[in-house]
């Protein structure tokens, strides 16, 4: 199992270690495990609600689609490690394997709340 390492902008969440298996998505990690992302299109690539940072790990996630890059410009403070959380598939697992996402923070985001 891989290990994701979920910090956040947001400085009253604590930082989460979770495992995570082959073809889990980031999206559903941080929601399984208690935490919030906004993610207003339902995991169809169409809005950039459920914006993150791969901080470490990008080569275990599936790679980015152009979609997902046209999406990513319409976030807020898009970076080179932009990726969208419903997007991210995990594609390798193996015990060594270690991701690590920053959270934006999800008060700047007119979102679905759950």
């Amino acid at each position: 199992m891989a290990k994701v390492i979920l910090k956040f902008e947001d400085k009253t969440l604590p930082n989460l270690e979770v495992e995570a298996m082959l073809g889990d998505y980031l999206l559903d990690l941080v929601e399984d495990n208690g935490m919030h992302l906004n993610s207003n299109c339902g995991r169809v690539c169409a809005c950039s609600t459920c914006h993150i940072y791969v901080e470490k790990g990008d080569e275990l996630l599936r790679e980015i689609s152009d979609r997902e890059e046209d999406f990513i410009d319409r976030a807020i403070r898009p970076h080179i490690e932009s990726r969208l959380a419903c997007q991210c598939e995990i594609i390798e697992d193996d015990e060594d394997a270690i991701i690590e996402i920053l959270v934006p923070d999800q008060s700047q985001i007119i979102g679905h709340e759950h």
